[in-house]
């Protein structure tokens, strides 16, 4: 391990990128407790600085998915949004996922307690607020809902021992580091779809090609909100579109689906983050809210050929919504918890 520290930590000018074998080693040690803390704190950190390649995120999400659990769905997407949670926006894949289950396509959520950097709101967090513990209730409850509702949880930690493991270190950092991304990308459902988001649009290309590499037939790539999956309402949106090995450059603008409206600036708490939520599925919500979640279904349901274009998929996301089918699909999904 020193001798890959060496390697990742020499400066800018003198660090290399570890192959993919030297990044395989160096994420083993990690798992296997073979590095030291000082040693993984010292390695993440060199990382951070050179900033993490293809073959490393690579050989880093590898070494996570051989002590995952997984439940394969066919056909689904996975949404995969920052784990470090939000502070100044919707958490409108929450919603999504139902109204999306509702238009015939399984989604698969995951998500874990807070984290750095932003240490943000969070999944868990938002179904805490609705009386829902995700980080106790056993797997066969989360798999025996997804099977009736078309919707998978997946509490990160829980599913992946490992990375609670790494948890303390990873707080006493402080920073991104190669987790961040590595433990978006587990696909606990198997997905074949993904929409995924970042932070910063340095790493569109790099996460497209990883995507690719991964096995993931269709999918979407955005700098959404927060660095998250969700597209916003308010503005365009640079995304890249893959589907069957290539991908190509996509602006997604909410005006020409007549989807555009300002966000209003709130003081969001995991109660609120919540409540908007429901109120979507109920078709209750203000105009920003709604706008979001049919957007975001409108979008993933036509990069995942369930609609031939995004204009019809925001009448297929609407009427799933104003017919109650989603908030049927969210009921069905919280009783069998």
């Amino acid at each position: 391990m020193i001798t890959l520290i060496k390697e990742v930590g020499r400066g800018k000018r003198g660090a290399r990128d570890l192959s993919y074998e030297e990044a395989s080693h160096a994420a083993e040690s990690i798992l296997n407790g073979t590095a030291t803390p000082v040693q993984i704190g010292a390695f993440l950190v060199a990382e951070r600085i050179k900033m993490e390649s293809p073959d490393e995120l690579l050989a880093f999400i590898d070494s996570l998915r051989k002590h995952r659990i997984t439940h394969p769905i066919e056909g689904s997407l996975d949404c995969a949004g920052p784990y470090d949670g939000r502070t100044r926006s919707f958490h409108s894949s929450l919603p999504t996922a139902f109204v999306l289950a509702a238009c015939g396509l399984p989604t698969v959520l995951h998500a874990s307690p807070s984290l750095p950097p932003k240490w943000g709101i969070t999944l868990i967090d938002v179904l805490a607020a609705l009386n829902i513990d995700a980080q106790q209730l056993p797997r066969t409850n989360w798999i025996k809902s997804a099977e009736r509702s078309g919707v998978l949880f997946v509490p990160t930690e829980v599913w992946c021992p490992p990375l609670a493991v790494l948890r303390d270190i990873r707080q006493q950092l402080g920073l991104r580091t190669v987790y961040n991304t590595a433990e978006k990308l587990l696909r606990f459902g198997e997905s074949p779809n993904m929409a995924v988001g970042v932070f910063h649009g340095t790493v569109f290309e790099k996460v497209t090609k990883l995507l690719m590499d991964l096995g993931v037939s269709k999918g979407i790539v955005s700098q959404g909100s927060e660095g998250s999956e969700d597209l916003p309402v308010d503005k365009r949106t640079r995304s890249y579109i893959i589907r069957d090995g290539s991908s190509e450059l996509f602006i997604v603008d909410p005006d020409t689906y007549e989807l555009m409206v300002e966000n209003p600036v709130l003081d969001w708490t995991a109660h609120l983050q919540a409540t908007i939520a429901m109120a979507v599925l109920e078709n209750d919500a203000e105009l920003p809210f709604l706008n979001a979640v049919l957007l975001n279904c409108a979008v993933r349901l036509w990069v995942c050929d369930r609609c031939s274009s995004i204009e019809e998929g925001v009448y297929m996301a609407r009427h799933a919504i104003t017919e109650g089918y989603a908030l049927q699909k969210f009921r069905e999904w919280k009783q069998a918890l």
